[in-house]
């Protein structure tokens, strides 16, 4: 159980302040709803859920906002939304995978494929790159939780797939189907992780050079910027000095 982190460098980018904040917290309200109104309203009984009220507590959303999103959903309250996954290649042929919830179909779609459109890539038909990833579950904690080597013997025990510690923190991979029980299992042991979700982890990744690089960092930006846009994936790695340049 063994594994270097192939995207480490393309996800998560922060360095968006309080502007930026109400957005997100539309995002991540929006996936608390769907959420609810997928399953049960109970956290603990709703995995998908559950990984959405984490993200918006690493996110500092408050929990008011977080209750009224799942009040919303058990009162059938507000837009109906469609989960949506567009797929293409960006620029330099690099496999993006954007997941949606939208309340417009041709909006999002007609947005989403201008956005590859002008950065020099194409929106494809579903399917057409996420062969190139693996649907896995992912659970993150602070390097501050374990050693190295008690995370991995805590994960083994779990069930978990892979894991992966570094300066970061600790990242264990599961599967789709054992995902949720490897979760709960390290959540016993060493409290609430700072994720847990399902992801699309790349099988492999392309090294760009710093021009490409740009271009791709441009268009993750112009997606995750986007109201109906929940997650992006690319299977592609930049180099420190562009991620420094670009704010990463």
């Amino acid at each position: 159980m063994a594994g270097h982190s192939q995207f480490k460098n393309i996800m998560h980018r922060k360095g968006r302040q309080d502007a930026q904040k109400s957005k997100l917290f539309g995002k991540l309200a929006r996936e608390i709803t769907v959420a609810a109104k997928l399953g049960t309203p109970d956290p603990n009984m709703n995995p998908r859920l559950r990984a959405a009220i984490i993200a918006a507590r690493q996110e500092n959303m408050p929990k008011d906002n977080i209750e009224r999103a799942v009040k919303k959903a058990l009162g059938n309250e507000g837009e109906n939304y469609d989960e949506i996954r567009y797929e293409g290649y960006g620029p330099g042929g690099v496999a993006v995978i954007v997941e949606a919830l939208t309340d417009n179909r041709n909006r999002a779609a007609s947005d989403i494929r201008s956005f590859f459109t002008k950065s020099g890539g194409n929106l494809g038909e579903t399917g057409s790159v996420s062969f190139m990833f693996d649907r896995t579950g992912i659970i993150e904690y602070d390097r501050s939780v374990a050693s190295d080597d008690a995370m991995l013997d805590a994960a083994i025990e779990a069930g978990a797939d892979d894991v992966v510690s570094g300066e970061g923190g600790h990242e264990i991979y599961a599967s789709t189907e054992g995902y949720r029980d490897v979760a709960k299992a390290l959540e016993a042991k060493f409290g609430e992780p700072r994720k847990a979700a399902l992801i699309w982890k790349p099988q492999n990744t392309v090294t760009v050079d710093d021009e490409t690089g740009e271009k791709l960092l441009k268009l993750m930006d112009l997606l995750n910027e986007h109201d109906d846009v929940q997650q992006v994936y690319a299977n592609f790695e930049v180099s420190d000095a562009l991620m420094a340049k670009m704010g990463g």
